[in-house]
């Protein structure tokens, strides 16, 4: 899978054809004598936290970015929760209340960001 000058093609080919594998999972071109360490770490099967199945090199990506019970802070009160329970409880966190510092009003967490531009 790489450009080679044509005139050592033949001893490359040789050379690969007898040293090289193409993965089947994933076409990667690799060694014969690591195939089996590849597929075992790279492809083996394994089971999320959420219950999902994928292929052992996914499951970080899908740890970090994808998951329903990745971590994730809440954007009022910075506890740390699942990304499947975030919303409702953002619901509830932002409806509680602070007084503002300069017109006193007590005013919803979720609107603070927005009350200077009306504050009185």
């Amino acid at each position: 899978k790489k450009d080679i000058p044509a005139v050592n093609f033949i001893i490359h080919e040789i050379h690969c054809r007898r040293n090289i594998e193409i993965c089947p999972y994933c076409s990667d071109s690799i060694p014969k004598s690591e195939m089996k360490n590849h597929i075992e770490s790279e492809h083996v099967q394994v089971t999320c936290k959420c219950r999902m199945k994928m292929e052992s090199s996914l499951l970080k990506e899908h740890e970090a970015s994808s998951c329903p019970l990745r971590p994730v802070l809440c954007q009022f009160c910075d506890i740390q929760l699942a990304f499947n329970k975030l919303q409702e409880h953002e619901l509830y966190c932002g409806a509680r209340t602070e007084p503002c510092g300069r017109c006193g009003r007590h005013v919803l967490l979720r609107e603070l960001p927005e009350h200077p531009r009306v504050c009185g």
